[in-house]
């Protein structure tokens, strides 16, 4: 009987490990480039979703294990951009960015919609935001959108898109080309 206990344990561990390793599918860094537009983020904390920049859009750029991102954001009304490169940790979509930060591809059907966990420190804290993006201007891809809401069940906060913010994208010229 004592004998089969470390059995049985290692054999739940083995399945658990399992089931990990087929959810960290590769991604396909041909696939992910391109304009996304944030429809949505989820966070525990509330300063995450306060902040006075506001992501508009990004454009993705991979170029072997480099990730180059050019952020828009809507500050105060006003545009800004911002272009960062990180590398690769993994193949499974996990890259890390200076000034600790990172963003890791949980889930995209690469055509319609993506969902990124970007996790950063600052004054000492980590934090932690799942972030829904679409290709679209026009609305959300529903499956991404019932996908993001299981991510984020048991979050607290939720912010959706606001209404208009596909037309301050366009009105400032960063549509889907805006990448140079």
């Amino acid at each position: 009987m004592e004998a089969r206990l470390p059995c049985t344990i290692l054999g739940v561990l083995v399945v658990l490990w399992a089931q990990v390793a087929a959810a960290m599918v590769e991604l396909d860094q041909q696939k992910i480039g391109g304009f996304w537009r944030e429809v949505g983020v989820a966070s525990y904390q509330s300063l995450v979703l306060m902040a006075p920049k506001r992501v508009e859009g990004l454009f993705l750029t991979l170029n072997g294990s480099n990730l180059t991102v050019k952020v828009a954001y809507n500050s105060s009304g006003s545009c800004e951009i911002e272009r960062i490169v990180g590398s690769e940790i993994d193949t499974t979509g996990k890259f890390a960015f200076p000034g600790h930060r990172e963003i890791h591809v949980l889930d995209t059907d690469y055509e319609g919609y993506a969902i990124l966990r970007v996790s950063l420190m600052w004054r000492g804290r980590n934090f932690h935001v799942l972030k829904y993006f679409t290709r679209s201007l026009e609305d959300e891809d529903r499956l991404g959108f019932w996908r993001f809401r299981e991510l984020t069940a048991d979050t607290g906060l939720y912010l959706a898109a606001r209404p208009g913010e596909p037309r301050v994208l366009g009105r400032l010229g960063l549509s889907p080309h805006f990448a140079d």
